[in-house]
């Protein structure tokens, strides 16, 4: 691997140059990997990025993200991650720069697991690692303290025993994924396991068999992630898996276009078109994923860059944004479904 060097003689690398360099040109020199300049950061979207640049490469870009992740920790082992999804558009193309609502989300949380596993399995850096290791125990100990005895783990520590408590499909499959991740972690570097591994298995449980103890205000079902999320997170057996897929397919696939972001809407976005190839791969269709990220390829700017989505009743990109979380998970779903290193297969494979 290079560092911070995106040549290379595979064309489809060379492909994601682009998007690679655009994740890095808003990283900020604190390690903060914001959705774009002035915007929005969570943890979540963080270690995606974090994610796309060990993959490519970029080393110490990385480590500067997972450093600031442990300089960032609050002492509850959790992370103020905004919500830029709920700010508003400043005119008809860009959203707003003003701040964003922020959460001790869960999900949010959860995530660095997967991110310091990626990079342990790509890097080999065990020192590294280990030096993280603190930061990532004490963030899922944060997270499992919003368990419920049905399993699932509410939605934001503020939530918790208000009206707005819920457990969001799309984000407890996350987490079922994250917890997997930090159970492996831990099992490396020779850490006890039980609780972790108990936490998950009554989540993996409510995952696979009660579908009602999960989004009760009825506010998920229209989200393309609730959709394919808990495909991704590996609780559900391939068979069943498969027939999630096919069950929503012609519900959330714009067939010419890529995946819509809401069922309802004439809007596919790059990001959730990217992770449902990545459901696919990890249900073994990778004709059908591979034909979602071809359709990506009409969906950059003269650089290379992925825009966020485009709306095919209008014919426009829209919004005129380019994340670098989408940047992200396109490189990340092009590893899955070209690379046969472990780090490739973290999101679409069991690590356990």
């Amino acid at each position: 691997m290079m560092d911070g060097s995106f040549a290379s003689g595979s064309a489809h690398l060379a492909r994601l140059a682009a998007p690679a360099k655009r994740i890095q040109q808003v990283q900020l020199a604190d390690g903060r990997i914001p959705w774009f300049e002035d915007g929005p950061w969570d943890p979540w979207n963080h270690v995606e990025c974090a994610m796309a640049l060990t993959a490519m490469g970029a080393l110490d870009a990385s480590a500067d993200a997972f450093d600031h992740l442990a300089d960032a920790q609050r002492r509850d082992g959790a992370w103020l991650g905004e919500y830029g999804n709920v700010l508003p558009m400043v005119d008809r193309d860009y959203i707003s720069r003003e701040p964003a609502p922020a959460f001790l989300d869960s999900n949010f949380c959860a995530y660095p697991a997967v991110g310091v596993l990626h990079y342990l399995l790509a890097t080999g850096d065990l020192q590294r690692v280990r030096d993280w290791w603190p930061m990532v125990r004490h963030a899922i100990d944060f997270v499992l303290a919003l368990q419920r005895t049905d399993g699932t783990i509410s939605w934001s520590f503020e939530a918790m025993g208000t009206d707005e408590d819920d457990a969001l499909l799309a984000g407890n499959s996350s987490i079922a994924k994250s917890l997997e991740c930090a159970i492996r972690l831990a099992v490396i570097l020779g850490e006890d396991t039980s609780g972790w591994i108990a936490a998950r298995k009554v989540l993996v449980h409510a995952l696979r068999h009660r579908p009602d103890v999960f989004d009760r205000k009825g506010r998920g079902a229209r989200f393309a992630m609730d959709w394919y999320y808990p495909v991704l997170s590996g609780a559900l057996t391939k068979i069943v898996a498969k027939r999630r897929i096919e069950a929503g397919w012609e519900t959330f696939v714009a067939p010419a276009h890529g995946c819509r972001c809401v069922s309802y809407e004439p809007w596919v976005t790059v990001a959730e078109t990217a992770e449902l190839a990545m459901a696919l791969i990890s249900v073994g269709d990778r004709q059908q994923a591979e034909a979602l990220l071809r359709k990506l390829d009409t969906l950059r700017d003269t650089s290379g860059v992925y825009w966020m989505g485009w709306q095919y009743v209008e014919h426009t990109v829209w919004p005129k944004e380019a994340p670098t979380w989408t940047q992200a998970a396109v490189i990340l779903a092009d590893g899955a479904l070209r690379g046969s290193a472990s780090h490739s297969r973290v999101l679409v494979e069991p690590v356990l």
